[in-house]
C-alpha cells in the first residue's frame, strides 16, 4: 500500500482502476495483502464502482450497508475473510450484480429474500458461514442464475420448489446443512445440471426414476448421509459423464443397476445401505465397472451384498481404495487380485471369504494398507507379503490363518499396525521382529506362538500397544521391555512367563492399562507400580507374588486392581481381604556369630580406611582434571530453578507447549541466563515427551540446534516428579514472534518487529541446515516432526535454533528411502497446519514429512500468512495460495514488510538510473520466485515430488549466494 499517498493520484495507487472520461474509480482489487479490520461505509460513494475484490485478506465487523448504493456494481468478492453480522438487505440496490462471493466468513442471519430482484446475477457463493433459516423462494426470480454455492451453513428447512424454473443453473450445493423434506420433483427436471451435492443433510423420500435421463450431463452427484430410500434408478447408466457418483450412508435398497456406460466414473461411493439381497449375482455390476478406466475409489462396504467376487475386479487396474467390508460375500479372493496394481487401501473384513489369501498379493507395491479381518480365511500368509514395502496397516485377526507369519512380516519395516490376534499362527516370536522399529501397535493374542519374548523386544521405540496374551510364551520379561517407554497397554496374561517383574519396567511410566494374569509371575510387586500416575486399569491374579501389597496410586481402587489368586501376598486396602503381613520375629545371635561379625567388621574396618587415603591421594593428583570436567555441565536442582525463576513466576513465563511451560531464568551462581522448560507431567505424553526429547538432544550437536545445558529429574516440595529440561537462552526469541508480531492491544505492529529478506533468507538455511544434519547426519536418523515457527529461536546474532524435539523419532535405517505412496487411518503427533497430508492417513513418520514441513515454513517466512490462516478454508491452502500466484502475481502474496523494504531500496538509491533500480528489484523477486519454488516443491501433496534436506539446502545457499553478489 506504499503507492497510497497524497503524492501520487488515487487512479495510480495499487489495486484502483479508473474509467478513462470521468477520472472515477471502476475497479478496487486489494486480494490477499493481509488487510483487517472494517471495510469502510465510504466504499458506498464510489458510484461508479463495477468490481470490488476484497477477498483472502483479514477484514471482521460487517458488510456496510453502503454498498447497497452501488448501482454500477456487477462484481462482489469478500470470501476468505473474518466479516460478521448479516447480509445487507439493501445489496439489492446493485441491480447490475452478476457475481457475489461472501463464502468463508462468519456471516449470519438469513438469507436476504431482497437477493431474488437481482435478476442478472448468475453466481451465489456464501458456503462455509453460520447462515440460518431456508434458501428464499425469491431466488426463483433468478432466471440466469448459473450457480448456487450454499454449503456448509445452518440452513434448514425444506428445498423450495423453485429450481424447476431456473432453467440455466447448473451447479447447486446445500451439503453440510441441516435440510431435510424430499428433493423437490421439479429440481429433477433441470436438464442443465452439471453438479449436485446435497450430503450431510437429513433429505428423505426416493429418487426418480428418470434421474439419470434428465441429468444427462451431471458430472458429481453427492447425496451422502442422508435419509434417501428405494432404488438406484436404472436410469442412472444414462448419465455417461458422471465422474463422481456417491450415495453412500442412505436406506437404499435393492439391487445396483448396470453401470456399463459410465466410463468417466472416478469415485463410486454406496457404502452404508441396504443394498442387495445377500444372495449370488448381487455383485455383478462390478464387472459394468471395467469400461470405468479411471476409477479410483469403490466403496461399497456395509451393505448386504452376497455372491463372491467376480473375476472381473482383476480388470479394475486403476484402483485405489477398494472397501467391501461388512456385508455377506462368500468364497475365495480371486487370484486376479494381484492385477490392481495401483491399489492402495484394502477392506475385506466381516465378510465370509475363505481359503487362502493369494500368492501374488506381493505384486501390489504400493499397498500400505490392508484388512482382512474377520473372514474364514486359512492356509499361510504368502510370502510375497513381505515384499510390500509401503505396507503400514495389516489386520488379520479372525480367521484360521497359519505358519510362523512373524518371519513373513519382518521385512515390512514401515509397519505401524499389526494384528494378527485369534488365529492358528504358531511358532516363536523371532528376534526379527525387533526390526519393525515403525511399530506403533501388535497384537498377537489368543494363537498359539510358543518360546520366549526377544531380549532385544526394546528396539520397539514406538510401541505404544502391545497384546500377545493367550498364548503358549514362557521365560522371563525382557529388561529391554522397559526402553519401549511410549507403551500404554500392555497385555500378556494366560502365558506361562515366569520370574519377577523386572526393575526396568519403572520407565514405562506412561501406561494405561497392564495385564499380567493367569501366568506364573513371582517375587513381590513392585512399588514403582503405585507411581504410575496414568495407570487405569492393573490385573495381577493368579500368580506367584508373594510379600505386601502397595497401598498408594491404583492399589488405592480394588475396582481397577486384581490381585486375587496370589495366595502368598498380603496386606493392602480392606478390599483386597487379604490377611495382614506378620512382623519378623526377632531371634538372638549366638556368641561363635557374634565373634564371626566382629572379625568381618573389623577387617573391613580396616580396608575402608585405606581405601579412603588411597581415593584421597588419587583426588589430590586429579583434582585439577576433575575441576575441569565438571565445569563442562551445568548443575541445576529444583530449589534453583526454583530461585532463578521467582518461584516460576508468570513474569518469567515465555512460551507455553502441549507438554509443559518455557521460563525465562538468572542462575544465582555467575548469573547465566537460561531457558527452563518445565513438563507438565499430568499431560498424558509429557514422560513421552520428556524421554524423547532426551533421547534426541544427548547425541546430537550443530550449530543451528538449540543447546542443551542440563536436565532436572526429581521431586517438587511435594513429592511429585519433576522434569525439566534446561537450554542456552535465545536472547531474540522464536521465529513466531518475529513473523507475527503482536502489540499491546493484540493488533499487529510490523514496524515495531520485523525480518528483512536477508535475515529470513539466513533463518530459513539455518533451519534447512539443522534438518539435514538430523536426516543424514546422526548415527541414528532423526525426524523432527514439529517443525513451525514457535520452535525456531533466534540468537543474539539472529542465528536459527531448531528446537523443541518432544515429538522426535529415531528413523530405521531402512526407511530412508521409502517412497510416498502409503498412508493409513493412523493419526500422528503434530501442528495442524505444518504436519504432511499423509500423516492425517497414518504414514509412518519419515524424512519427507519434516520436508513437508519444512515447505510450509518457508511459504509462511516470505508470505507472512500462517498455514491455519482463517483465509485458508476447503481446498484454499497455503501452499495452493502460493502456487495459484507464482511468478505472475508474485507480490500480491509476499509480505508486505518484504514488499515495502523493496520499495524503500529504490527510493535509497534514487541517485542510481532507473533502469539500475528496475533491475535490483527484478533480481530480488526472482530470489523470491525461486524460494517460493523450494517452499512449493518441499509441501508438495505427493511425497514422492518432494526434495530432499540436502538438496534443499543447496538450492538456498544458492539463491543467497546470487542475491548477495547482487547486491
Amino acid at each position: 500500500m506504499a503507492s497510497w499517498n497524497q503524492t501520487n493520484h488515487f487512479c495510480g495507487w495499487h489495486g484502483v482502476t479508473c474509467g478513462r472520461r470521468h477520472q472515477r474509480v471502476t475497479s478496487l482489487s486489494l486480494q490477499s495483502l493481509k488487510l483487517a479490520g472494517s471495510i469502510s461505509p465510504h466504499v458506498g460513494n464510489l458510484s461508479f464502482l463495477r468490481t470490488l475484490y476484497l477477498q483472502n485478506n483479514s477484514f471482521n465487523h460487517e458488510i456496510p450497508p453502503a454498498i447497497g448504493r452501488l448501482r454500477r456494481l456487477e462484481d462482489v468478492r469478500l470470501h476468505n475473510n473474518s466479516l460478521t453480522g448479516e447480509i445487507p438487505s439493501n445489496i439489492s440496490g446493485c441491480s447490475q450484480l452478476i457475481d457475489i462471493f461472501l463464502a468463508n466468513n462468519f456471516l449470519v442471519g438469513k438469507i436476504p429474500e431482497e437477493l431474488g430482484t437481482l435478476s442478472k446475477l448468475r453466481l451465489i457463493a456464501i458456503q462455509i458461514n453460520h447462515l440460518t433459516g431456508s434458501v428464499p423462494y425469491s431466488f426463483g426470480n433468478l432466471s440466469s442464475l448459473n450457480v448456487l454455492s450454499a454449503g456448509t451453513n445452518n440452513l434448514t428447512g425444506s428445498i423450495p420448489d423453485i429450481f424447476g424454473q431456473l432453467n440455466n443453473l447448473s451447479s447447486l450445493g446445500l451439503n453440510l446443512n441441516g435440510l431435510s423434506g424430499v428433493i423437490p420433483p421439479s429440481f429433477f427436471n433441470l436438464s442443465s445440471i452439471t453438479s449436485f451435492h446435497a450430503s450431510n443433510n437429513k433429505i428423505q423420500g426416493t429418487l426418480p426414476s428418470n434421474l439419470g435421463t434428465v441429468f444427462r450431463i451431471v458430472q458429481y452427484f453427492d447425496i451422502n448421509t442422508n435419509k434417501l430410500c428405494g432404488p438406484i434408478p436404472a436410469s442412472i447408466s444414462n448419465a455417461s459423464n458422471l465422474v463422481q457418483l456417491e450415495m453412500g450412508q442412505n436406506q437404499l435398497h435393492g439391487k445396483v443397476p448396470s453401470l456399463k456406460s459410465l466410463i468417466s466414473l472416478e469415485e463410486l461411493v454406496l457404502a452404508i445401505n441396504h443394498l442387495g439381497s445377500g444372495g449370488i449375482g448381487d455383485l455383478t455390476f462390478l464387472c459394468d465397472l471395467t469400461n470405468a478406466t479411471r476409477l479410483g475409489t469403490l466403496q461399497i462396504q456395509m451393505n448386504t451384498f452376497g455372491g463372491m467376487l467376480p473375476q472381473c475386479i482383476a480388470n479394475l487396474s486403476s484402483l485405489r481404495y477398494f472397501h467391501v467390508n461388512e456385508n455377506k460375500i462368500f468364497g475365495s479372493i480371486p487370484n486376479g487380485f494381484g492385477n490392481l496394481v495401483n491399489l492402495e487401501s484394502v477392506s475385506l473384513y466381516g465378510n465370509r471369504f475363505s481359503g487362502h489369501i493369494p500368492r501374488n498379493v506381493g505384486r501390489l507395491q504400493k499397498l500400505y494398507d490392508v484388512d482382512m479381518s474377520t473372514n474364514f480365511l486359512s492356509g499361510n500368509v504368502p510370502s510375497s507379503l513381505g515384499n510390500l514395502s509401503q505396507l503400514t496397516r495389516l489386520f488379520l485377526e479372525g480367521n484360521k490363518l497359519q505358519g510362523n507369519v512373524l518371519s513373513t512380516l519382518a521385512q515390512c519395516h514401515n509397519l505401524i499396525i499389526l494384528v494378527l490376534e485369534d488365529n492358528d499362527f504358531n511358532g516363536t516370536i523371532s528376534q526379527e521382529i525387533s526390526g519393525l522399529c515403525s511399530l506403533y501397535e501388535l497384537r498377537l493374542s489368543q494363537n498359539h506362538f510358543t518360546g520366549s519374548l526377544p531380549q532385544d523386544i526394546g528396539k520397539l521405540i514406538n510401541l505404544e500397544f502391545l497384546d500377545i496374551s493367550g498364548n503358549k510364551l514362557f521365560g522371563e520379561i525382557p529388561p529391554s521391555l522397559g526402553s519401549c517407554i511410549k507403551l500404554e497397554y500392555l497385555d500378556m496374561h494366560e502365558n506361562f512367563f515366569q520370574g519377577k517383574i523386572p526393575s526396568s519396567l519403572a520407565s514405562l511410566r506412561g501406561l494405561t492399562e497392564l495385564y499380567l494374569s493367569q501366568d506364573n509371575f513371582s517375587g513381590v510387586i513392585p512399588e514403582f507400580l503405585e507411581r504410575f500416575q496414568v495407570l487405569q486399569s492393573l490385573n495381577l491374579s493368579f500368580n506367584n507374588f508373594e510379600g505386601s501389597v502397595p497401598i498408594n496410586g491404583i492399589f488405592k481402587n480394588a475396582t481397577a486392581t486384581s490381585v486375587e489368586g496370589n495366595s502368598k501376598l498380603c496386606g493392602g486396602i480392606p478390599e483386597f481381604h487379604l490377611p495382614k503381613c506378620r512382623v519378623p520375629h526377632k531371634r538372638g545371635l549366638s556368641p561363635t556369630m557374634k565373634l564371626i561379625i566382629s572379625l568381618v567388621f573389623g577387617i573391613l574396618g580396616v580396608i575402608l580406611v585405606l581405601t579412603f587415603l588411597y581415593l584421597q591421594c588419587l583426588r589430590r593428583g586429579k583434582k585439577e582434571s576433575a575441576s575441569s570436567d565438571s565445569d563442562k555441565f551445568l548443575k541445576v536442582s529444583y530449589q534453583s530453578l526454583l530461585k532463578a525463576t521467582d518461584a516460576f513466576s508468570s513474569t518469567n513465563l515465555i512460551g507455553m507447549g502441549s507438554f509443559g511451560s518455557v521460563y525465562k531464568g538468572v542462575l544465582e551462581d555467575g548469573g547465566a541466563t537460561i531457558a527452563i522448560k518445565v513438563f507438565n507431567l499430568i499431560r498424558r505424553g509429557a514422560y513421552k515427551s520428556f524421554t524423547a526429547e532426551c533421547e534426541a538432544l544427548k547425541n546430537i550437536r550443530h550449530r543451528n540446534l538449540v543447546k542443551v545445558l542440563s536436565v532436572c529429574s526429581g521431586s517438587d516440595y511435594r513429592g511429585n516428579d519433576f522434569k525439566a529440561l534446561i537450554y542456552e537462552f535465545m536472547v531474540n526469541g522464536s521465529l513466531e514472534e518475529w513473523l507475527h508480531p503482536a502489540g499491546t492491544n493484540g493488533e499487529i505492529n510490523e514496524r515495531q518487529r520485523s525480518l528483512t529478506f536477508c535475515q529470513r533468507l539466513n533463518t530459513a538455511i539455518d533451519v534447512a541446515m539443522a534438518l539435514e544434519y538430523l536426516h543424514h547426519h546422526c548415527e541414528t536418523p532423526i525426524v523432527h516432526c514439529d517443525l513451525k515457527p514457535s520452535n525456531v529461536l533466534l540468537d543474539d546474532d539472529m542465528i536459527g535454533h531448531v528446537g523443541d524435539f518432544g515429538l522426535a523419532k529415531f528413523l530405521p535405517i531402512t526407511s530412508q528411502t521409502i517412497s510416498g505412496d502409503q498412508s493409513s487411518s493412523l493419526g500422528i503427533k503434530g501442528t495442524i497446519g505444518y504436519t504432511p497430508p499423509e500423516y492425517g492417513m497414518g504414514h509412518n513418520v519419515w524424512m519427507q514429512g519434516d520436508v513437508y514441513s519444512y515447505g510450509i515454513l518457508l511459504l509462511e517466512m516470505f508470505t507472512g500468512k500462517k498455514p491455519t490462516d482463517n483465509v485458508f478454508q476447503g481446498t484454499l491452502t497455503l501452499h495452493n495460495f502460493v502456487k495459484a500466484a507464482v511468478p505472475e502475481q508474485l507480490v500480491e502474496i509476499v509480505d508486505p514488510v518484504l514488499v515495502q523494504e523493496m520499495v524503500q531500496a529504490e527510493m535509497s538509491t534514487s541517485n542510481h538510473r532507473n533502469e539500475d533500480n528496475a533491475r535490483l528489484r527484478m533480481k530480488t523477486e526472482e530470489c523470491l520466485i525461486s524460494i517460493f519454488e523450494i517452499g512449493l516443491a518441499c509441501s508438495a501433496e505427493l511425497p514422492g515430488e518432494r526434495l530432499d534436506m540436502s538438496d534443499a539446502v543447496a538450492q538456498m545457499c544458492q539463491i543467497r549466494k546470487k542475491h548477495t553478489v547482487q547486491r
